[in-house]
């Protein structure tokens, strides 16, 4: 389900040809709603942007996510400019709508998940050293593009996530963020 996994090594002069979309081994949707997926569920904490709400979907599908929260100001589908990045994964990965954030992650800490919010925090774990154990589900809260993950879910966090940086901005677009912390926990789980 998660793809092919060969290792070789590119030698000089190596010619390469692009898969054809065929040979890309997709699933249905049917099937991907029915396959194993990953411990995982993405909460949009007050989204605003239509088009990262979006490309979190297409990442969701992608690594075979449990399902979306769409939070508070976060659009939901349909939605066009949503459609315009998620590209039909709107259709395949589960989602729902609460008209808050500490209302989802409530009810997923009632369901045994664990919560933890990707932001800067004093006692943030740097993603690198967090190591997500097989046995746990994992709700991971990404917060609005300008004021991050509201406060008031931070304390109902169990931890944080920092993705370190050393650039001057110490800020990554939510979609970004969202893709290194999925990759990184989806490597880590396998």
């Amino acid at each position: 389900m998660f793809g092919r996994t060969s290792v070789f090594l590119l030698t000089e002069g190596m010619l390469m040809r692009k898969l054809k979309n065929e040979e890309l081994n997709r699933i249905s949707v049917e099937d991907f709603k029915k396959a194993d997926k990953l411990p995982l569920v993405v909460v949009l904490d007050n989204i605003r942007s239509q088009s990262n709400i979006g490309s979190v979907f297409r990442t969701s599908d992608a690594f075979a996510i449990e399902q979306v929260y769409l939070c508070g100001i976060t659009a939901t589908p349909p939605h066009r400019e949503i459609h315009k990045t998620a590209l039909g994964a709107t259709d395949s990965v589960d989602w729902e709508y609460k008209s808050s954030t500490l209302e989802a992650i409530t009810e997923l800490k009632n369901r045994g998940y664990q919560i933890i919010s990707i932001e800067q925090t004093e006692k943030a774990i740097s993603l690198p050293h967090f190591m997500p154990q097989k046995n746990k589900k994992y709700a991971l809260v990404f917060g609005n593009e300008v004021n991050g993950v509201e406060d008031a879910v931070i304390q109902q966090s169990d931890s944080c996530i920092e993705i370190p940086q050393w650039g001057t901005k110490h800020s990554l677009n939510i979609s970004v963020s969202a893709g290194i912390v999925l990759w990184d926990i989806l490597l880590k789980l396998k």
